[in-house]
C-alpha cells in the first residue's frame, strides 16, 4: 500500500492519538476506580464506624449493668485476702507478752505484735481472744492473781485502743497457778510473768 505524506502525517497522528488515549484511559480508570473503591471503602468504614459505635454502646451498657456485680466481688475478695493476710501475720506474731517483776506495763516492743492481732480481729469481728495472765511465785496466791488480771488488761487496752471491740477479748488470770518454768533463777521466774494470747 503507497502512503502519501499527507496520509503518513495522518497515521502518525492517529497513532499517537490512539496511543494517548491508550495510556489515559488506564490511568483513568485507575483513578476512577480509586476514587470509586476510595468511596466505596469511606461507606465501608462509615458502616463499620456506625456499628463498632452501637457495639460499644451496647457493650457499654453491659458494663455498666455488670460492673455494681464486679466491683462487690472485688470488695469481697480484697477483704478476703486482707483477712487472710492479716491472720498469718497474727500467727507469726507473738502470742506471748512478757512482764518486769511486780509490772503490768506492756513493753514497747511488743506493740507491733499486739497490732498485727488488733488487725486481724478488727476484720474478724466474729474471732474472740483469750488474754490469759501470770505472775512468778513471788508474793501471796491472791496478788498474784490480781497481778496476772492488770497484765491481761494491760494488753486488752492495747489492742482496744487499736480498734478491736472489747466483746471480742476475755481477760483471765491464773496468777502463779500454771507457771511456764519451774525454777528459783531470775531467768526462769522472768518466763512466768507473762500473757497468753490465743484464740
Amino acid at each position: 500500500m503507497d502512503f502519501t505524506p499527507f496520509k503518513k502525517i495522518a497515521l502518525v497522528t492517529l497513532s499517537a492519538a490512539v496511543l494517548a488515549a491508550c495510556e489515559s484511559t488506564p490511568t483513568n480508570d485507575v483513578d476512577a476506580g480509586g476514587s470509586s473503591s476510595a468511596s466505596s471503602s469511606q461507606s465501608t468504614q462509615d458502616a463499620g464506624s456506625s456499628a463498632t459505635s452501637t457495639g460499644s454502646a451496647d457493650s457499654g451498657s453491659v458494663s455498666g449493668q455488670s460492673v455494681a456485680g464486679q466491683t462487690a466481688n472485688s470488695v469481697a475478695e480484697n477483704a478476703s485476702s486482707e483477712a487472710s493476710v492479716a491472720k498469718d501475720a497474727a500467727m507469726a506474731a507473738m502470742t506471748v507478752f512478757y512482764f518486769d517483776f511486780d509490772k503490768s506495763d506492756v513493753k514497747p516492743e511488743t506493740m507491733n505484735a499486739l497490732k498485727a492481732h488488733a488487725a486481724y480481729l478488727k476484720l474478724n469481728d466474729n474471732a474472740k481472744v483469750n488474754l490469759a495472765g501470770h505472775a512468778d511465785e513471788r508474793g501471796t496466791r491472791e496478788y498474784n492473781l490480781a497481778l496476772g488480771e492488770r497484765r491481761g488488761k494491760s494488753v486488752a487496752r492495747v489492742l482496744m485502743a487499736e480498734g478491736v471491740a472489747s466483746s471480742q477479748i476475755e481477760v483471765i488470770s491464773y496468777g502463779e497457778e500454771k507457771p511456764a518454768a519451774f525454777g528459783k533463777t531470775e531467768s526462769e521466774l522472768a518466763k512466768n510473768r507473762r500473757v497468753e494470747l490465743s484464740y
